[in-house]
């Protein structure tokens, strides 16, 4: 009988069928499997919760002290399926037609598994890698990482003393630009900056006739988010991202990233990329500025009241190495200072990139898919390595997938029908394992 780390679909069918929506999460019982798989193979295992019910995870495999430790994060927490129509049920994990169907088949139990997979094969082989790998099993990363990575890394960093490199989700399925084939590598990430924008009017009651009052400013301010960029900005990552591109995409591609690198203004570039329907323009529109959307409402709780206040929640996106005050100026420039305008929740991201692994992740890459290129990438979202660079770790996104070229990942990620090519997950098995031995 093969052993677990060779059967990586069934472990992914597996960890599926636990249901760990969050909220509210209840991550327990998975990873009280994954604990029982680590110790089974001889691993010492640390668990380190804030709450019970929601645990976080943490196995090393010794190394020869040669490098500094590596770590291994990903979570098992995953988005809710409620109101989405799917083909298959979201938690049985039925292979349909080719596909394993199920919600965190992509995002991201497949990754989970391929950590655990290349950590307890290592074990199985004896591997001594050069540095200590880390695998980190984390909760709640779906809902802001206050009881996984957050915790663990303000109230138990001397788990991570010594690592200057973190593995996690954020890169690694190939996308095609032109007839070129990449594999994203993110080496930086996008900052969480929430807010709420509150307007004020005059009350009345709603039988009498209101203008200018504070839901109509709502609409003004929607309008205007809606019809407006805030300001291009061209961060060292997102610029080191498009040199990649211009160094190696197709020739009509090519002339396009360049023209986003020397003009003072992008924006009609990317206008024109995205009325054509190219991916990679709403990608680079949303890492050439810092951007927001309205998500929330709150107003009147009677409909024959008008409201005297009505605020809205705001998610904003801040670019690598600006501050929640530089957003708040750019807002206040575009709507007005008469809109009150308050920070939520800041996550700051890495504040600077470290690229010494790079070229190991790249290498692994080429010598598995010779016909793809490694693309270092900046994620418009937030993942968990934002949390393991408050202590100077790098986070690298690289969690490979051997996908079809027809097969849109994305855009199954957190809606309906999440699936993955059952033929896929190995390629991200055989590469993590690679870089356990590689690691220097």
């Amino acid at each position: 009988m093969s052993a677990i780390y060779d059967q990586p679909i069934d472990l992914l069918q597996t960890l599926i069928r636990f249901d760990t929506t969050n909220p509210p999460g209840n991550e327990i019982a998975c990873i009280q499997y994954i604990n029982g798989l680590l110790q089974e193979a001889g691993f010492e295992t640390t668990v380190l919760a804030k709450d019970p019910n929601r645990p976080n995870l943490i196995a090393r495999l010794s190394g020869s002290g040669k490098a500094p430790g590596l770590v291994l994060q990903g979570h098992v927490d995953v988005v809710t399926t409620a109101g989405q129509d799917w083909q298959q049920p979201p938690f049985a994990a039925n292979i349909v037609d080719g596909y394993l169907w199920g919600r965190g088949s992509l995002d991201m139990k497949s990754g989970m598994v391929m950590m655990l997979c290349a950590l307890l094969r290592a074990k199985a082989a004896g591997v001594t890698p050069a540095g200590d790998i880390i695998l980190t099993v984390l909760s709640d990363e779906e809902a802001g990482s206050e009881y996984g990575a957050n915790f663990l890394v303000d109230e138990h960093a001397e788990q991570f003393e010594g690592v200057r490199y973190a593995i996690g989700e954020g890169g690694g399925p190939p996308m095609w630009i032109g007839d070129q084939k990449y594999y994203s590598i993110m080496i930086s990430e996008k900052q969480v900056c929430w807010m709420r924008a509150t307007l004020r009017g005059p009350a009345g009651h709603a039988s009498m006739p209101m203008r200018d009052g504070a839901m109509a400013r709502l609409g003004q301010l929607l309008t205007t988010l809606n019809q407006s960029r805030l300001p291009v900005h061209k961060t060292e990552p997102v610029l080191q991202m498009l040199q990649a591109l211009a160094d190696t995409a197709p020739a009509n591609i090519r002339t396009v990233v360049q023209q986003l690198m020397d003009a003072a203004d992008p924006d009609p570039v990317l206008d024109e990329l995205i009325a054509e329907g190219v991916r990679l323009g709403n990608r680079m529109d949303a890492l050439l500025h810092n951007t927001v959307n309205a998500t929330g409402l709150r107003a009147s709780d009677k409909v024959n009241v008008i409201p005297a206040e009505v605020s809205i929640e705001l998610d904003g996106r801040l670019l690598p190495g600006y501050t929640p005050d530089q957003m708040m100026a750019e807002l206040h420039a575009l709507l007005g200072d008469d809109v009150a305008l308050e920070i939520t929740k800041h996550n700051p991201g890495p504040a600077s990139v470290d690229m010494g692994l790079f070229d190991t992740l790249a290498g692994i890459l080429k010598d598995a898919d010779p016909s793809g290129i490694a693309l270092p990438s900046v994620a418009s979202g937030f993942t968990d390595g934002r949390c393991f660079a408050k202590l100077g770790i790098q986070n690298y996104g690289f969690l490979p997938l051997a996908l079809p070229r027809d097969f849109n990942a994305m855009s199954t990620v957190h809606a309906a029908n999440e699936r993955i090519p059952v033929d896929s997950l190995q390629f991200g098995v055989d590469a993590l394992f690679e870089l356990v031995q590689r690691y220097r």
